[in-house]
């Protein structure tokens, strides 16, 4: 996507040495626009961990970069392998973080340890691809559900929740694919975008990258979805997933499962957008399996904004003596969810449905 007339991919290998990849520094969005270069496996470990890189498909993507700056230190099997389980361990909740290991991996297994570095950056290059691509095809295959609910002197009005755009991708997103490809074909939408506490990352990533794209916004507070849905003002919901059951349960955002509820109630269709590589076809009950991460309780304690004079400033919102409980995720069952929406197309929330586009599951 471009910014600013420039460019970009989430992550990219620096075009100084070819070796160390370069991403944007999330958590400094949306005051400041900073690169980040990483050259060691401990760099990019802990750019997954900390949230300066994130989403899905994105840190599946430089989690196999991070092992090829691993394998320039050390391309033996033994530190290979434990290389791999220290990145893994960065987010538990993301199957794709998993996913790319496990593809990196199989591909290395079986390769010299000199040819390791070479082969290594090669396969990491095609996951970003393929997720480019995978996310650009999700856009097409989600436009039609935005150009269905066209209406004559109003615009199509899509609730989303958290960032599930091409920051959180290699490119174009997931939730937002489908909105970016309506919004360059024409159509008249807007995104009601919800500021998703506690990192505020649909205020502070998705509002600030649909500006960028001059795509029609507005802010409002998480809980102000269901109202809007009452109204008539949601013709539907799109989010992302960082892991999806076999059987459709969907993990994502905290907040999002009550998103859910307030659509059924409602009416309004309720669609998780997704690559394949977010699939964990070893789970059948999402709710029961999926891991739930455990943040740190100061995301929730802590407000993080600019001042008036331009300063960058953290503060305590909550009293002292206060404690905080901060699941990063919820999971919403099949049952809620209208619809997937993949790189092969849409199906149901179901696992008959999944099959129906990925029949070598069966």
């Amino acid at each position: 996507m471009k910014i600013d007339g420039i460019a970009y991919r989430s992550v990219w290998l620096g075009p100084d040495d070819g070796w160390s990849v370069h991403i944007l520094d999330q958590t400094k969005l949306p005051w400041s626009l900073e690169v980040l270069r990483l050259a060691t496996r401990d760099e990019a470990a802990h750019a997954i961990k900390s949230m300066q890189t994130r989403g899905a498909p994105l840190i599946g993507a430089v989690a196999a970069y991070a092992l090829c700056l691993a394998l320039r230190a050390d391309a033996s099997t033994e530190a290979m392998e434990r290389d791999a389980e220290l990145i893994a361990a960065t987010r538990p909740t993301a199957v794709n973080l998993r996913w790319a290991l496990d593809r990196m991996l199989t591909r290395l297994r079986n390769t010299p340890a000199a040819e390791r570095v070479a082969v290594g950056y090669a396969e990491a290059a095609l996951i970003a691809d393929e997720d480019a691509a995978q996310n650009a095809n999700i856009g097409l295959h989600g436009l039609p559900l935005i150009e269905a609910a066209v209406r004559p002197g109003r615009a199509v009005n899509v609730l989303t929740h958290c960032n599930a755009g091409w920051l959180a991708t290699v490119d174009w997103g997931t939730a937002l694919s489908p909105i970016y490809t309506a919004f360059n074909a024409g159509v008249d939408l807007h995104v009601w975008v919800d500021e998703t506490r506690p990192r505020n990352q649909g205020a502070a990533l998705t509002a600030w990258e649909l500006g960028k794209h001059g795509v029609p916004h507005t802010v409002v507070a998480d809980n102000a979805g269901g109202h809007f849905m009452q109204h008539g003002m949601v013709d539907l919901v799109i989010v992302g997933a960082d892991r999806v059951s076999r059987t459709g349960d969907a993990a994502n955002k905290i907040g999002t499962y009550l998103k859910a509820l307030a659509a059924r109630d409602n009416d309004v269709p309720f669609w998780v957008a997704m690559p394949s590589t977010t699939i964990d076809w070893t789970l059948s009950d999402g709710v029961a399996n999926i891991p739930i991460e455990q943040r740190p309780a100061t995301e929730v304690t802590e407000m993080t904004g600019r001042l008036d004079d331009g300063s960058i400033a953290t503060m305590r919102i909550v009293a002292a003596d206060s404690a905080a409980a901060n699941p990063a995720f919820d999971v919403t069952p099949s049952r809620l969810v209208t619809g997937l929406i993949t790189e092969r197309g849409r199906c149901a929330a179901t696992e008959a449905g999944l099959l129906e586009l990925f029949p070598e599951r069966r």
